[in-house]
C-alpha cells in the first residue's frame, strides 16, 4: 500500500482557522475511542496526524491562519 493509499484510509478532519488549537480527540469522536488529549500543529504544513489513532487534521483549502 503507498503513502497516499494510507493516507486516504485513515479518517480525517477539515478544519476552518476558526477551529484552531486543533487537538484529538475531537468532540465528535465515540467516548470509546478517546485517548489522551493531544494538540495537532497543521499551521506549519497544512496537516498533522494524531499520534494515537492516526486521524489526519488538515486545513480547508484556501483558509489563512493569522498570528495573534
Amino acid at each position: 500500500m503507498s503513502d497516499t493509499q494510507t493516507k486516504a484510509a485513515l479518517p480525517s478532519v477539515e478544519l476552518t482557522a476558526k477551529d484552531l488549537p486543533a487537538y484529538c480527540p475531537n468532540p465528535a469522536m465515540p467516548l470509546w475511542n478517546h485517548h489522551p488529549r493531544v494538540f495537532l500543529d497543521v499551521t506549519k504544513t497544512g496537516e498533522a496526524m494524531c499520534p494515537y489513532c492516526g486521524t489526519v487534521y488538515r486545513l480547508k483549502a484556501g483558509e489563512k491562519v493569522h498570528a495573534h
